[in-house]
């Protein structure tokens, strides 16, 4: 018999304690005290790797990955587990992911694989002109993402309901008590949401924002500030007890839909019904065969992402001659000139063809269409000993489509949850609000109280220019009810031959989400190293124009040799945050970004 929730609460002691200390052993099923803080997570902080027997959760915040931990530890499934990270993720890393967001869930149950999609949608009222000025240009890309016009119908919380009735064990209102508990109790704040809040020039315009996360000299709140969010401890109270409908319909969805139509600079057009109408999705999952002995499986459009990074993966594979991949720990300049390549190829696709499904017709009848050897042979044939600059989409199947390619435009967000649990199910789930803190847009669900959730701006994820200069339509434009592409990549890794589970892996990031999934697979699989040693890897990006190499992780000569091959070479801070967990002889091992704050708990 599963006891009830306050029973649960008391036998568990869900203080969701950070064990700063135990990261490198494994964890104690004891409750744990509450720290004065969450573990720091500015700039590089190393991470030792959490080898676990049965089971595992690997999350961006410290306080998620245990609030996840001390649910599989009291008889939840994984998919219990993931709903518990994400409603503390959504109120430890607001600028992330959250109730006001959307998410894309990959789960095994240990036969049957699903892709549940909770993307946002685009509002009926909303058309291809959403984001073009009164002189038909689109807008600036920040123009358009602070206030109401850029917010799309949150899906992150009706999809977790309609999972968990196919998942769950544990009662739904069991999953809300630990963000309950530390909303109303308080928890530190962190390195990085202080730094992210210091850095944020358009959170503050917003009143109610500004009266939470700034002080009244317009500082933000110092690290180790305990932060309580009374607002949000109403909502998740309310949602535990009634479900999904206490979000969607009330004084939540009035609040929503107020702030969104009422913001006096950037109205938006979301309306009641929309929020009423909203539907997750049950996908078929995308799966591809790589390497010979690997299947690796992630989201179908409108994701972009399992398509495009296995694009890249593929085209390699195609190329003759192996080349040395790591020189004194690194990736070569050889290798990483044909991956620049691979990516322009795949980047110049997937700004062709992939949209939301319900509106856009896959190349040749089938997305598996751009996966397929053939067409991959063809397009490997491309890359040569120098830089092409950028590369022209392909026509897989020989049935070119009438789209405009999509330029170029800016992509955020995202947090990302790999769980294992003990019984065989295991989920990546990837979330997000995109931009760092949304359409800076903070609802109280009409409480009145401080604090609360804040609103996405999933809706700059469509293009900003509709057509092209011929009048041809983008394949992700803005249209009602639509979901706009993206580049959210949970990923799950096979055995080819015997079926068996290997490892869930996903990161956030923007589109820069293919390049860090596909290192971090790159690193795990031909590469032979393990998840922690595969995340730890310098980060590279191409986004079919010049290549982005981390900061100060690789040295001059490397990008020398680049750069005499014609690439355009520039670096960056590409701070990912991955997470990962892969399948060893000893049980599990995780790994988790050191550019971040996650960690891996479990037992």
């Amino acid at each position: 018999m599963i006891p009830s929730l306050p029973g649960l609460r008391r036998a568990l002691g869900l203080s969701l304690g950070l064990l700063v200390a135990a990261c490198t052993h494994q964890p104690s099923p004891e409750p744990l005290p509450r720290p004065s803080q969450p573990e720091a997570a500015s700039g590089w902080q190393a991470k030792p790797g959490w080898q676990l027997q049965r089971q595992a959760v690997a999350a961006a915040n410290p306080l998620a990955a245990e609030a996840g931990r001390q649910i599989l530890a009291a008889g939840g499934s994984a998919l219990d587990a993931a709903i518990a990270v994400q409603m503390v993720l959504g109120l430890v890393e607001p600028q992330s992911s959250g109730l006001g967001g959307g998410a894309f869930l990959l789960h095994w149950d240990g036969q049957r694989l699903d892709a549940w999609d909770g993307r946002e949608t685009a509002p009926q009222a909303a058309d291809e002109a959403l984001f073009l000025t009164a002189e038909g240009r689109p807008m600036a890309f920040m123009e358009a993402v602070v206030g109401g016009r850029a917010v799309g119908v949150p899906g992150v919380l009706k999809m977790l309901e309609a999972a968990h009735r196919a998942h769950g064990r544990l009662p739904w209102a069991t999953l809300f008590a630990p963000a309950i508990e530390l909303a109303e109790q308080g928890f530190a704040v962190s390195p990085r949401l202080h730094q992210l809040l210091a850095a944020d020039a358009h959170l503050r315009r917003d009143p109610a924002a500004a009266a939470f996360y700034y002080r009244a000299d317009g500082s933000p709140l110092p690290v180790g500030h305990v932060l309580r969010n009374p607002a949000l401890a109403a909502v998740l109270r309310d949602i535990a007890r009634d479900g999904s409908a206490a979000f969607y319909r009330g004084a939540v969805a009035r609040d929503i839909v107020r702030r969104v139509r009422q913001h006096p600079g950037n109205p938006g057009r979301l309306q009641l019904a929309d929020l009423q109408g909203y539907r997750p999705l049950r996908r078929e999952a995308l799966c591809q065969l790589w390497l010979a002995q690997y299947r690796v499986c992630g989201f179908p459009p409108p994701s972009s992402g399992l398509i495009t990074q296995m694009q890249i993966l593929g085209l390699l594979e195609q190329l003759p001659k192996p080349v040395p991949p790591l020189e004194d720990g690194r990736p070569s300049a050889e290798f990483l000139h044909r991956y620049s390549e691979a990516a322009k190829l795949a980047f110049a696709d997937r700004a062709q063809y992939l949209a939301d499904p319900d509106f856009v017709a896959p190349p040749a009848g089938d997305w598996r269409s751009l996966l397929a050897p053939a067409y991959l042979k063809q397009r490997a044939s491309l890359i040569g000993e120098r830089s092409m600059a950028n590369a022209s989409h392909g026509v897989p199947g020989g049935a070119p489509l009438a789209w405009a390619p999509q330029a170029d435009q800016e992509e955020y967000g995202t947090s990302h949850i790999s769980i294992v649990d003990a019984r065989g199910n295991a989920l990546a789930m990837t979330s997000s609000i995109e931009q760092a803190f949304g359409a800076r847009l903070l609802s109280d669900g009409g409480s009145g109280l401080p604090g609360g959730f804040l609103l996405n701006n999933q809706l700059t994820d469509f293009a900003l220019a509709p057509r092209d200069d011929q009048g041809r339509p983008v394949a992700n434009r803005v249209e009602p009810g639509k979901r706009p592409r993206s580049s959210m990549s949970p990923t799950l890794v096979f055995d080819a031959k015997g079926g068996r589970l290997l490892a869930s892996l996903g990161a956030p990031g923007g589109a820069g989400i293919i390049h860090f999934n596909a290192k971090t697979l790159l690193g795990l699989y031909q590469w032979q190293l393990d998840a922690q040693r595969a995340i730890d890897l310098p980060n590279f990006t191409n986004f079919n124009g010049p290549t982005v190499l981390e900061a100060g992780r690789f040295p001059p000569a490397t990008l020398d040799a680049l750069r005499a091959r014609g690439h355009q070479v520039s670096e960056g801070e590409l701070p990912s945050g991955l997470q990962a967990i892969q399948r060893n002889a000893r049980g599990w091992f995780g790994g988790a970004d050191p550019r971040r704050e996650g960690v891996v708990l479990g037992e």
